[in-house]
């Protein structure tokens, strides 16, 4: 879909980062893992960057993690004041949560975003979720507090991910991998799976 949406909040989450919240648009139903398409003004000219959905549901609004050395377009999106406007398309992915009982999810850089959408959504649903998150920089750390509270298994790290992603897997019916970063961190993490011996499925979004 195509729609203009009006912005809710901005707010620090951490270094560099902000979660712009956005209302819905009518029928808007993406899922944790997905990502949109935002188109804003930048300098007089209209530009378009593609973000995944940080919330665990659109169910009225929807959260966008933003990290800002994402340049000219990311700074803009920070700018942005409650009230102001956007336009996004979308739905798009095919890699996001579908109530997997068991989500183990890797997370690198900007993947904290669906990273903690999929571990909140599992965890309303009455299943499990472990988040295992590269970063030497952590945001959305009291997203990822709370799904320790609520029983979620988290590990922060600057380092490899390889041990984490060990514990983490366990090899229950109907576990899912989910992979998100960029591509190093991406093919370090695919790797991990396979040395623990992961054998579920694996969905991957790879930022580039």
């Amino acid at each position: 879909m195509d729609a203009t949406v009006t912005v809710q909040s901005v707010e620090s989450v951490g270094p560099d980062t902000v979660a712009v919240t956005f209302d819905s648009p009518d029928e808007f139903d993406a899922k944790p893992g997905q990502f949109v398409r935002l188109t804003a003004d930048v300098g007089g000219e209209s530009e378009s960057r593609f973000y995944t959905v940080s919330s665990p549901d659109t169910d009225g609004s929807f959260e966008t993690t933003v990290g800002l050395d994402g340049g000219e377009f990311a700074a803009s999106l920070a700018d942005l004041e409650p009230g102001d406007t956007v336009d996004v398309s979308g739905p798009f992915g095919e890699d996001y949560y579908e109530g997997e009982p068991r989500a183990v999810v890797l997370a690198g850089g900007p993947g904290i975003g669906p990273a903690v959408a999929i571990a909140e959504a599992a965890l309303d649903a009455g299943n499990e979720a472990a988040v295992v998150y590269q970063s030497d920089a952590p945001a959305h750390t009291d997203r990822l507090d709370r799904v320790r509270d609520r029983g979620g298994s988290v590990v922060v790290t600057a380092d490899d991910v390889d041990d984490a992603v060990a514990d983490a897997v366990t090899g229950v019916d109907g576990e899912t991998a989910f992979v998100y970063g960029f591509a190093e961190f991406v093919d370090d993490a695919t790797a991990a799976l396979t040395d623990a011996g992961f054998d579920g499925e694996t969905k991957v979004e790879n930022f580039g």
